[in-house]
């Protein structure tokens, strides 16, 4: 059994009729949705949101109906959000499959996104719960907000961390942060263990895109070709400090030349290089590794042992996974 097998043991069973219900819940006649829809089940990822909340639920209780559909919002949120990120990066991969915009067009995929977007909404309102619409709007609102800080950090010359993290932070992070507050709060939990499971969420969530961000470094096979992030015009963190922990101004322009996306391949390659040699893979790792420590901090003991340990690996996996 791998780690994340492990991670899923408490709540297999309601992973697998969520991935049942996620299939039918967006399925739909219409013929150029449903070849959509069959093409996104084929690259659902790991499915860690929809995960996080069943695991935030056993921690206080049960995976109900509520909670469930909870899950099914969150992660048709997070399904359209990419769709339209793809449309909007100009993307032609996702997860080693042609993206929707790639598959079929970029009218396309802009509708479909609004499809699923409509479906997160329409789950969301079915748990007769004004918290759980409220907090569902409000993701979706700052993963809007995070991509267009990103796209206004293309036009900067200022390179900052605390920029890139508030990015991150509206982008991924609340999601995840979301997730699992509304998994205690589905499951009947009290505001105060919402919140603590919250900051988890919120913790994981960051290392989970940092560690996203290293793949673009890397060699690693994710369905993510090498320097794909820079390619896009986006500066992630180990280029940040790379490039402002070095008195190199060649490094600087290209650092810019890269965001107006005017960069060749090989100049491309030139600032990876420099960037792994200036140590700025190690710097994200370190930053990861606090992360962690700090998310694991927050997990408090569950009436299932296992649940608790779900929790630690979890946080673990996220910050240390190679795929």
């Amino acid at each position: 059994m791998d780690v994340l097998d492990k991670i899923k043991a408490p709540v297999a069973t309601e992973m697998e009729q969520f991935r049942e219900a996620f299939r039918q819940t967006l399925y739909n006649e219409n013929p150029l949705l449903e070849k959509a829809v069959e093409h996104l089940l084929k690259s659902s990822g790991k499915q860690i949101r929809p995960l996080l909340v069943m695991l935030a639920a056993r921690m206080v209780g049960e995976v109900n109906e509520k909670v469930m559909r909870v899950a099914l919002a969150l992660e048709m949120l997070h399904t359209a959000s990419l769709v339209h990120d793809d449309v909007v990066d100009e993307s032609n991969r996702r997860r080693g499959l042609p993206s929707v915009n790639a598959f079929l067009s970029n009218q396309s995929a802009v509708l479909v996104g609004d499809y699923i977007l409509s479906k997160a909404l329409e789950c969301a309102a079915l748990t007769d719960d004004v918290r759980v619409v409220q907090y569902i709007a409000q993701v979706g609102q700052s993963l809007a907000d995070g991509e267009l800080l990103q796209l206004n950090a293309k036009d900067s010359d200022q390179l900052s961390e605390s920029a890139y993290f508030d990015i991150i932070g509206r982008k991924t992070a609340s999601l995840f942060s979301v997730c699992a507050r509304l998994g205690v709060l589905a499951a009947g939990g009290t505001e105060s263990e919402a919140e603590r499971l919250a900051q988890y969420g919120k913790l994981i969530g960051l290392c989970f895109q940092l560690r996203d961000d290293v793949f673009d470094y890397g060699k690693a096979e994710v369905g993510k070709p090498l320097g794909n992030d820079m390619k896009e015009g986006k500066l992630t963190l180990p280029a940040i400090y790379a490039v402002k922990h070095s008195d190199d101004a060649s490094m600087r322009e290209l650092a810019q030349k890269v965001r107006r996306k005017e960069a060749t391949a090989e100049e491309i390659q030139q600032l990876i290089d420099f960037s792994v040699s200036e140590g700025g893979l190690e710097y994200a790792q370190w930053y990861m590794k606090d992360m962690q420590g700090m998310a694991a901090g927050l997990i408090e003991e569950s009436r299932d042992p296992a649940v608790t340990e779900a929790l630690h690996l979890l946080a673990s996996f996220v910050a240390e996974r190679v795929i």
